[in-house]
């Protein structure tokens, strides 16, 4: 038994060299870096606090996490409300709509295009002289001239995050289609014979079971939404522009380190978006958690 015992660590050992030395010493030494003045070149000089001091007095740090969660929320909303208005209809006793397969494989398809790809697509789609929206819009008399969409911080925030929405709501539809099948349906045919309307039902029945599992949407979003970083880089000149308006956290931390080569102050970026991510997840959770108590 016990030459059996060893066997089992000898075959789980590659697993644990892979974990440590893809992650978790990478994880530690950018704790290291964050305490130092490192350029890439030559040895690390130790500067104590300094970066963390920079980091929560650094006016561009906090214009990133603005725009970052700006594109979010926007992303969020329209991912979510697409994603549950889709859930909620196919999953409707009254309509018995089909075809469920075909239209879940469908929405989920633009979440396996590569980013590159997606990019270089709406590049051409909001292009400004030539693209494929302004061709459209003024053929159909909606516009009287060009819009430069990725020119301006309002329309290119708004066009990056709906861009993220329509990649990643097929994601949403497919927990939130699960969330609902594995609601009873006594419950929806006992409010059907109560005389219970749509709205009702959905207020009554789907929403508050379907809770936990717009819970887990929100924050794993949340998580992906303050890393959000391929897209801005991708689409614009990789600096966040226009005027800064698509500078989000993670692309102000690579341009840090890999344009500028200021690896220290990089790290203390780092670290200082997985304090805000864990913060606002324990926020957002706690939240849910205490209202759902109070309902109960």
């Amino acid at each position: 038994m016990k030459k059996l015992d060893y066997n089992g660590y000898f075959f789980i050992i590659p697993f644990f060299l892979v974990f440590i030395t893809f992650t978790i010493y990478p994880i530690l030494l950018t704790f290291y870096y964050s305490f130092t003045s490192y350029s890439g070149m030559g040895d690390p000089e130790f500067v104590g606090l300094a970066n963390y001091t920079r980091l929560i007095t650094d006016p561009y740090f906090f214009r990133a996490f603005y725009n970052t969660m700006y594109i979010w929320g926007i992303n969020f909303a329209f991912q979510l409300g697409i994603a549950l208005l889709l859930a909620i209809l196919f999953s409707d006793i009254r309509l018995k709509m089909k075809g469920l397969g075909f239209f879940r494989a469908a929405f989920y398809l633009p979440n396996l295009i590569t980013i590159a790809s997606v990019a270089l697509l709406f590049s051409i789609l909001l292009g400004w002289h030539h693209g494929t929206i302004n061709h459209l819009l003024l053929d159909l008399g909606i516009i009287s001239q060009p819009i430069n969409w990725l020119n301006d911080p309002t329309t290119a925030r708004w066009s990056v995050a709906l861009i993220g929405a329509w990649m990643w709501f097929g994601h949403t539809f497919i927990i939130l289609m699960a969330g609902i099948s594995g609601i009873s349906k006594d419950y929806f045919e006992a409010a059907l014979i109560d005389g219970a309307n749509r709205w009702q039902t959905l207020t009554n029945v789907t929403l508050p079971l379907l809770k936990p599992i717009m819970l887990y949407v929100l924050i794993t979003s949340l998580i992906g939404g303050l890393q959000i970083f391929d897209l801005p880089m991708l689409i614009t000149d990789g600096m966040g522009a226009p005027e800064g308006s698509l500078n989000t956290m993670v692309l102000y931390l690579y341009n840090q380190a890999f344009r500028f080569n200021n690896y220290g102050y990089a790290a203390a970026v780092a670290y200082g978006l997985f304090v805000i991510t864990v913060v606002f997840s324990l926020i957002t959770f706690k939240s849910m958690y205490r209202k759902n108590v109070k309902e109960g």
